[in-house]
């Protein structure tokens, strides 16, 4: 291992936290500031030219695939690195982060793969990003257990070979953390949480016979990717263990990443595991680049706008045929119903809904799929078995009936569905409810029996801002307006307030919330995140 070189990386404005030290070694902050001079600069024009494709797609209202990188596509000679066996059957991946009750609830759930998430599923309080990474430590150390302080439940690890394989979720490159400098300046989360959990357990997880594995979020182009696949082969190189150990699985969860899932793959090939096809970011991103593009790309209800629209169906099949051609694992979207304890009539629905769903992507060539509860692991599992059988993975299925061409992608005027009041009046309750859990440390919030994360909250907001700004007309006769939008979001509070009482209510977050959910979804200046102005008003 590389000795630590001087580091001028300062931890501030936060309160001690037990264990902290554990996890902020003079070694680990040394290479968090390592990874910071070295590619915190990419990173910034790599951000910048986020702004300047975004203000092409204003001007052209459109998007294609990259001329200039058509011979990577071209060429079938290239394939990714092949997956170690601990990665090579991913049918079931549940979601969450890294508290210790979910840590220990994940690793147990019976999953082949567990998203370890610093990123949407968590709000980036300093003791989330700081005791997350100490959770993780302690499971792979076999040092952690936890007992539910209102029900007296005790939680542990079940032996090693029944454990989910951990795949780590950092934050997306918009972010900062403001509590870790280098030189005056804030390091990004990306590079924080990447940091410190790589420096920890890279060669622990080797030694357990797996590895440092990651998701990586939000990502916009093949260039990002390869920024990725440089601080992949530092990091490696630092710490002395071999190349190629790493594998990263990239969500295609923006309309610019869907448009270059080939040349994504091909920068990260000797540390690609697959590509994953999500939904609410990836609708969310839509909204984002094209929402000056007019009548023709507004988006009816986000509940109204399920993965077999003809649009979705071109992406997630692209995913799938390019995935295989490389041979790469094709990761399937969340099943995000969260079982009530209380309505079995509910609960049938539901399951009925989540095994369609698993059994379509099974169908379509799909390696595996998320969930976001430990109960719905068995279903999705049965699905993907009923075509797996005893097969690891299906990237044997080449998909080669797929042909997509790119204006498929983005025909969202061929949706036989139209956004309704009460899709508004959903996107502000959504909207409160989540933001509110946030703002009080919560990233994963069950509201209506849905498990809900940012992605949720954004394209809530998005879709309120959409609207209002194309004037869509309602069902009702109602346009969309801000006045509108103030009006459905006070009754809202007003409704919140009668169900939890007066008490809770002040002791919550929620005129706060409110106030959040309308800034961003009035403001002429759309904000390209949520959690950007979210996270001035985060406390910790």
């Amino acid at each position: 291992m590389s000795a630590p070189a001087p580091s001028s990386l300062v931890v501030v404005e936060a309160e001690p936290l037990p264990r902290q030290e554990e996890v902020l070694t003079d070694a680990a902050l040394a290479f968090v500031a390592e990874l910071h001079r070295r590619f915190t600069p990419r990173r910034d024009e790599l951000l910048a030219r986020r702004a300047e494709r975004r203000a092409e797609i204003a001007r052209t209202s459109t998007l294609g695939f990259l001329p200039e990188t058509a011979a990577v596509r071209a060429d079938d000679s290239w394939k990714v690195a092949p997956a170690p066996a601990a990665l090579n059957d991913r049918r079931v991946e549940i979601t969450g982060p890294t508290d210790r009750k979910m840590t220990i609830n994940a690793l147990n759930s019976g999953a082949r793969v567990w998203l370890a998430d610093f990123e949407d599923a968590s709000a980036p309080t300093w003791e989330n990003v700081v005791l997350g990474q100490v959770n993780l430590i302690d499971a792979y150390t076999r040092n952690i257990d936890f007992t539910d302080p209102r029900s007296g439940k005790s939680y542990a690890l079940k032996p090693a070979d029944q454990l989910a394989t951990v795949v780590m979720r950092p934050r997306g490159w918009h972010l900062e953390e403001r509590h870790l400098t280098v030189d005056g300046r804030p390091v990004p989360g990306a590079l924080v949480d990447f940091g410190l959990y790589f420096f920890h357990n890279a060669q622990r997880l080797i030694d357990l016979g797996k590895g440092p594995y990651f998701y990586l979020p939000k990502t916009e182009s093949h260039l990002e990717a390869r920024l990725w696949n440089e601080i992949f082969v530092f990091a490696q190189d630092y710490v002395g263990i071999p190349q190629g150990t790493v594998r990263a699985t990239v969500l295609i969860e923006t309309i610019t990443a869907a448009y270059e899932m080939e040349e994504i793959l091909y920068e990260l090939r000797d540390h690609a595991a697959g590509l994953n096809a999500g939904r609410w970011d990836y609708l969310f991103s839509i909204v984002k680049n094209f929402r000056d593009g007019g009548a023709k790309f507004v988006l009816p209800d986000r509940n109204a706008v399920t993965m077999t629209a003809p649009f979705m169906r071109a992406y997630t099949e692209l995913l799938v045929r390019t995935c295989h051609k490389r041979g790469a694992h094709a990761i399937g979207g969340m099943a995000a119903f969260i079982p009530s304890r209380k309505d079995a009539e509910v609960n049938k629905v539901a399951f009925e809904k989540v095994k369609a769903d698993k059994d379509r992507e099974a169908g379509d060539g799909f390696d595996g799929s998320w969930v976001a509860h430990p109960d719905l692991v068995p279903i999705a599992m049965a699905s993907f078995d009923a075509v797996l059988g005893d097969k690891p993975n299906q990237k044997d299925r080449l998909r080669e009936d797929v042909h997509v061409e790119g204006p498929e992608l983005i025909d969202i005027a061929s949706l036989d569905a139209h956004p309704t009041y009460e899709g508004l009046r959903n996107a502000v309750q959504v909207g409160i409810r989540y933001i509110e859990a946030w703002l009080r440390g919560l990233g994963a919030v069950a509201i209506f029996n849905l498990m809900e994360d940012a992605a949720t909250a954004e394209i809530s907001r998005s879709q309120i801002w959409q609207w209002i700004n194309a004037e869509v007309v309602f069902e009702n006769g109602e346009q969309a307006t801000p006045e509108l939008a103030r009006k459905v979001a006070a009754e809202e509070l007003a409704a919140i307030r009668a169900e939890i009482g007066d008490e809770a209510f002040a002791a919550g977050k929620w005129q706060q919330a409110h106030d959040l959910l309308l800034h961003v979804s009035l403001d002429a200046d759309y904000a390209d995140f949520l959690t950007l102005p979210a996270y001035e008003q985060l406390v910790g």
